[in-house]
């Protein structure tokens, strides 16, 4: 069976898998970025605080993923919360060393200008720095999820959902006639879905960075 004869054969399970896949990658990127920053304002104001929040989050995917997968299925089981864990933790370090830099870099005389007509210190942060910070964060953001569609791949061995299962079904049985188009239609749906997420976050750029700052 040719490559696009497998694909018509089993489209609906390919976009079923697809579907699954984005959505595990999205649902992990927004408790990784809320965290990423709120980790990235703490850690900003201290030299210190900064090196350790980017070492400790630098560390954590310098352990392998299938590694880190089995080394949480004993404690929270098989199939999706292994997976959210996992993909959160490895989505922190982009976001969290981005929000670091891109606070950092706000000009001081803009925080004090803000000051000087009688914002509170949450306000600074909301209406000023985060806004100004915007772009680094957004570029750790997309950064993160290029990461994790690769890595939700490895959630198959766990059970969990995912185009990764196309890609261990096509392991397993290789030597068999479908064996490299499993593990071909599985590869190009990451990619495919990667560069889709990618636009999309170009286009979310371009609504929500004015053009005076944009990079």
């Amino acid at each position: 069976m040719s490559f696009w004869e497998y694909l018509g054969d089993r489209h609906q399970q390919l976009l079923t898998d697809a579907f699954q896949h984005a959505g595990a990658v999205l649902q992990c990127m927004v408790p990784a970025t809320v965290l990423g920053v709120l980790i990235g304002i703490v850690a900003c104001r201290s030299e210190w605080v900064g090196g350790l929040a980017t070492t400790a989050t630098s560390a954590i995917l310098t352990v392998p993923s299938l590694a880190l997968i089995g080394l949480l299925i004993p404690v929270v089981g098989l199939g999706v919360p292994p997976t959210v864990i996992a993909l959160i933790l490895y989505g922190l370090l982009p976001v969290v060393r981005n929000a670091i830099v891109g606070l950092r870099g706000v000009d001081p005389a803009l925080v004090d200008a803000a000051r000087g007509i009688g914002m509170s210190g949450t306000m600074r942060l909301v209406r000023v720095e985060l806004p100004l910070a915007w772009p680094p964060i957004l570029t750790g953001i997309r950064v993160s999820t290029q990461m994790l569609m690769g890595i939700a791949a490895v959630a198959a061995y766990a059970s969990g959902p995912g185009l990764g299962n196309e890609i261990f079904r096509g392991l397993a049985s290789l030597g068999s006639a479908n064996a490299l188009n499993q593990v071909l239609a599985g590869t190009l749906g990451i990619i495919v879905l990667a560069l889709a997420f990618d636009a999309a976050y170009v286009l979310v750029g371009r609504l929500t960075i004015p053009r005076g700052i944009r990079v």
